[in-house]
């Protein structure tokens, strides 16, 4: 006989993060903060009314793959290539700055006295590295400040940050497993650097050929939609590149045809916005287990989420500052920069798997996953709001 729970459990998430989202917005933040504390609050770590399946794994990735390709339609092309050197030095100190910080917080609490406790050590350093900037993505999106340099930049440092973050996996990792060819992995990060202008030039000619020569059906949505998911396959799978920068690059190829992009932006927002946005949301608290949690752990993951705060906030924001930005824009690039999401929830996945990383240590990942989640959208209301007063 056919289970049909999931049906119930699908309903649950979504009414419970829209009531939760309507709530939050009520005390003036973001209503994402409600769908992620509606994932805590169902999840192992209160009621434990609902599992992590990997039917809601498969919805979540889903929606964060809408989310990101949402984002790459909405960027402003032109803004982006201006913003591209910062968004460089912006990514480049964001990796430098937590790799460095979380090897020191490891160091202070655990004894390195060999190569593996190094390694470790390191390895923690490189989750603290990852970004996830989809979270910030939704809340500009809802204060009206996702375009603009400020947006433009925290998209373009996530997206060079995640190829960074890649790279120090790779090489760190590889010293774990012998089996790693370390050039191979560097060589398919070039060669995909290498054909996504190609790739551009393309799909670019495809979709203004069907704006000028043809009047615009449903047909398009649907090719672009496909060319996402097809991007997001593509990098993951066969060039190690994570499937949400390809749905970004997927909708920021198209995102200067105007009637392309108006049109299907529309119906990607709204599918997103009405079922996958909020499993993957809630999907972030549905993973935290508490279980097994020490005294000493418990002090661990406190440093740990400082310094992860800390780190990138310092080093964005540092690096923001060095290419001319003002503070009060450099410190809200350092804030949309600090959430981790999923993508540090992957890193410690698989240094885990690779046996680099403890599994008494991931409750203390997932904890500052959650909790750098909740604050960078509860932090970039107040910093963009103290901007519209300054211009009062």
């Amino acid at each position: 006989m056919e289970d049909y729970t999931f049906l119930l459990v699908l309903a649950i998430i979504l009414l419970s993060t829209k009531i939760l989202g309507l709530v939050t917005e009520r005390v003036n933040m973001p209503q994402i903060v409600g769908a992620l504390l509606a994932g805590l609050l169902l999840g192992p770590a209160c009621l434990g009314i609902v599992a992590e399946t990997s039917l809601l794994d498969q919805l979540a990735e889903l929606g964060v793959i809408f989310l990101m390709f949402h984002a790459g339609l909405e960027t402003d092309f032109d803004e982006l290539k201006k913003t591209g050197p910062s968004s460089l030095v912006i990514a480049c100190l964001g990796v430098i700055f937590p790799l460095v910080g979380g090897t020191i917080v490891y160091a202070a609490f655990f004894d390195v006295t060999s190569s593996a406790d190094l390694l470790e050590a390191v390895f923690t350093g490189v989750v603290l590295t990852a970004t996830s900037v989809s979270i910030t993505v939704e809340a500009l999106k809802e204060m009206g400040k996702l375009e603009g340099a400020v947006g433009t930049a925290i998209l373009g440092a996530a997206i060079i940050d995640d190829i960074l973050g890649i790279l120090v996996l790779t090489i760190v990792s590889g010293f774990a497993d012998p089996n790693t060819n370390i050039m191979l992995v560097l060589g398919k990060i070039l060669l995909y650097l290498v054909l996504l202008p190609v790739v551009m030039v393309v799909v670019r000619k495809f979709f203004r050929y069907m704006d000028l020569r043809r009047a615009y059906s449903k047909r398009t949505a649907i090719y672009l939609l496909s060319f996402c998911l097809l991007m997001a396959y593509v990098s993951e799978v066969f060039f190690g590149i994570a499937d949400i920068t390809g749905a970004y690059f997927a909708g920021m190829m198209v995102c200067s045809i105007q009637k392309t992009r108006e049109s299907v932006s529309e119906k990607i927002d709204i599918t997103s916005y009405m079922f996958f946005s909020p499993v993957f949301f809630a999907s972030i608290g549905l993973k935290t287990d508490l279980s097994g949690f020490s005294s000493h752990l418990a002090l661990f993951c406190a440093a740990l989420l400082a310094v992860a705060i800390l780190t990138k906030i310092i080093g964005c924001g540092l690096g923001a500052k060095l290419m001319k930005f003002s503070t009060q824009d450099a410190l809200r690039i350092g804030i949309g920069m600090i959430s981790r999401g999923e993508v540090a929830l992957i890193v410690a996945r698989k240094g885990q798997d690779a046996g680099v990383l403890s599994a008494d240590l991931f409750p203390a990942f997932v904890l500052m996953v959650i909790v750098t989640t909740l604050l960078a959208p509860i932090l970039l209301r107040p910093a963009f709001r103290e901007k519209a007063k300054a211009a009062l």
